[in-house]
């Protein structure tokens, strides 16, 4: 079963002060750290959303062989970037995509393979971790693909979705290869865009 995987990276990372996908963590991009993450664990095709700074982006991330998609519309929140990465990814033979967000360096490839390991059309799977609380990585399976979208609206990605489906997703345990924290701090703790 054939998984893509997507990067939500539009986001001008208003609260944190620059774009996150350029924020350096361990010496590599945050953009060019999650398309690794999704490669890693098997993904393919690999779509990244950009938005703000979007030239930079392209100037300084390694893109090759990933899918790059511009989203005019990236100032209306995440939603518009999770429709515009689900329609690039209709038109590939993907059975399901594997979704994650640029600002999250604890994501690692054994938690985006363990979310991805029954893939199919039909499923919705979600990581989940400490608390009871579920988030990235989020499979959603190309059935959904449509329905996702229509409730993807100004910065609310799947989860109306997700919620509305509660009986039909899968939450798998990924505390222990994984760390859902995002970066919604200062940048002065990451540095600098290069």
């Amino acid at each position: 079963m054939r998984v893509a995987g997507l990067v939500l990276a539009a986001g001008g990372g208003r609260r944190f002060g620059m774009p996150k996908a350029l924020v350096r963590h361990d010496g590599q991009l945050l953009v060019d750290r999650s398309v690794a993450v999704l490669r890693a664990a098997g993904c393919a095709p690999v779509v990244v959303v950009l938005g703000a700074a979007a030239d930079d982006v392209r100037a300084r991330a390694d893109l090759d062989g990933v899918v790059v998609v511009d989203n005019p519309d990236w100032t209306t929140g995440m939603g518009s970037s999770l429709r515009a990465g689900l329609a690039a990814l209709a038109e590939t033979g993907a059975a399901a995509t594997v979704v994650i967000l640029v600002d999250m360096p604890g994501m690692t490839a054994a938690a985006v393979r363990r979310v991805a390991a029954d893939a199919g059309r039909a499923e919705l799977v979600m990581a989940g971790y400490d608390n009871g609380r579920s988030g990235h990585p989020v499979l959603l399976g190309r059935d959904h693909w449509a329905g996702v979208a229509a409730l993807a609206v100004g910065d609310v990605g799947a989860r109306p979705y997700l919620r509305a489906h509660t009986g039909a997703v899968r939450v798998v345990p990924c505390a222990d290869v994984a760390d859902d924290e995002d970066l919604d701090f200062a940048p002065h703790a990451w540095g600098a865009p290069e």
